[in-house]
């Protein structure tokens, strides 16, 4: 049975459930950033997923950077560049971060993970960031 790893409820908010993974907003307001979690049972790694689990994996890749980009322009900053990584080393979990980067986000041009704190989505913001990343994921 699967079950999401209580860090993400932490530090992300529920977008949707997409046929493989479920799809999160990472709360950071500095990065349109979604977390992909596939729903599969005790998987850390991508060898834990089946054959036909794995281009399904990389087409919710593909269309969580879609949804990253009609962030960024929704809000009049364009992406540079997205940044894909299943890291796992805080959170074993099986996971993807797809994160629209910016040659003037305060990371550029290192990796987010571990630069600084994030600074949270407030109120409309929020509201407005799930909205567009929710339509542009809808039927992925």
């Amino acid at each position: 049975m699967f079950a999401l790893d209580p860090a993400f409820a932490a530090s992300s908010h529920r977008l949707l459930e997409l046929p493989l993974c479920e799809a999160r907003l990472q709360d950071d307001s500095r990065y349109p950033w979604i977390v992909l979690i596939p729903k599969v049972s005790a998987a850390r790694e991508l060898e834990d997923l089946s054959p036909a689990d794995l281009p399904r994996l990389m087409a919710e890749i593909l269309a969580a950077g879609r949804a990253v980009r009609a962030m960024g322009q929704a809000v009049g900053r364009p992406i540079d560049k997205l940044n894909t990584g299943a890291l796992g080393n805080v959170t074993p979990q099986l996971h993807v971060h797809v994160v629209g980067r910016r040659r003037d986000d305060p990371a550029w041009p290192g990796p987010v993970w571990g630069h600084s704190a994030a600074l949270a989505y407030e109120g409309a913001a929020l509201t407005h960031a799930l909205g567009v990343a929710r339509q542009a994921l809808q039927g992925a």
